[in-house]
């Protein structure tokens, strides 16, 4: 009897994916820049300057590099910042690069510090010195390494050094993506996943999806599974509002824990300012969670505020649950009143 494997998630994720510029739906500024470096590279017969990718999570940054290698006709050698902690590691992945390789560095802000000075040398000048020995005995063997691209991905380029930062050729920042990109997108992966889906059913996976392709592809293999199994397979509407109510996902995208972070921030302390380590507490997470995982969106989306004092729900976030927001809420400085946000001179 021979085994049956099922797919897991990260196989259906990396079916998903665009296999070139064309198949990319959104960022068109990016696209249309890196088209240009792509060609203008090919033309020359030479390979293109190091890339540098910048974005939040799930935005397309690795199946950009994916691209770029299919683009160039070339192999893709990948690896993490975390997985390079000593020089040794990098020489090894480096000499073994063959010319035009791509060579992808996922989370480069967080390579050590000894293999990310290495990597200088290798940037520029395309060789690498190992260092043999110890004391006053040790010599510097210089070694040539292949010229090739490096693509960097990295979720907070404000934490690169300003010399790794400054060797990048071509530096491409990721935004959020618009609700009618997402619907695109969820309707060339419904058609991958043999997914039968209308254009409401779309717009309503798409709106709940905080701007990310990554999560809207997610969100959709989950009303499938309820389409499939509660309803007639289709995902209209009426099912991905009824799926996403299931697994706890407003019309705003916000799942449990947002929500929680919100009701405690407005029931417990008023609507704040309070401390982040005192609102972890008080939704039983750690505050690294809070943070970095609900906060960010929860500020894009106009529901919390940072400031000098703490975080401080916005009327927003009130009216988002249901309550009348206070006559005047005071956020920092800035008195609302009415639940409308009125500026002071230098904000």
């Amino acid at each position: 009897m021979v085994p049956i494997r099922v797919p897991e998630d990260g196989d259906i994720e990396a079916g998903l994916r665009p296999k070139s510029l064309t198949d990319f739906i959104g960022q068109p500024r990016v696209r249309e820049q890196l088209r240009l470096v792509l060609v203008g590279a090919k033309q020359r017969g030479s390979a293109p300057d190091h890339i540098l990718l910048s974005g939040p999570p799930g935005l397309g940054k690795t199946s950009l590099a994916m691209i770029i290698a299919a683009e160039l006709g070339t192999a893709l050698r990948v690896t993490s910042g975390p997985a390079l902690e000593r020089a040794g590691d990098l020489a090894a992945m480096l000499s073994n690069l063959v010319e035009g390789d791509v060579l992808f560095i996922d989370e480069i802000h967080r390579i050590a510090r000894p293999a990310e000075e290495m990597l200088y040398l290798a940037m520029e000048d395309f060789r690498v010195d190992i260092i043999v020995g110890k004391g006053p005995g040790a010599t510097s063997i210089p070694l040539e390494v292949a010229p090739f691209t490096l693509v960097g991905a990295t979720t907070r380029s404000g934490a690169l050094t300003g010399p790794l930062r400054d060797r990048f050729g071509f530096t491409a920042h990721m935004d959020f993506y618009e609700p009618d990109d997402l619907e695109r997108i969820l309707l060339r992966s419904a058609a991958i996943l043999g997914v039968t889906i209308d254009a409401e059913g779309a717009a309503e996976i798409a709106g709940r999806s905080r701007g990310t392709p990554r999560i809207a592809n997610r969100l959709l293999r989950r009303v499938r599974d309820y389409a499939e199994v509660q309803g007639d397979g289709v995902v209209t509407r009426d099912a991905a509002r009824a799926a996403l109510t299931v697994y706890d996902v407003d019309r705003l995208g916000l799942d449990r824990l947002d929500r929680a972070v919100l009701r405690a921030l407005i029931r417990s302390f008023g609507g704040g300012p309070v401390g982040v380590s005192t609102l972890a507490v008080a939704v039983g997470e750690e505050p690294a969670t809070v943070e970095e995982v609900c906060e960010p969106f929860l500020v894009r989306a106009g529901l919390v505020s940072r400031t000098p004092r703490g975080r401080v729900a916005t009327a927003g976030a009130w009216e988002h649950l249901g309550l009348v927001p206070p006559t005047d809420l005071q956020i920092g400085s800035i008195t609302v009143r009415d639940g409308t946000h009125q500026p002071e001179l230098f904000e």
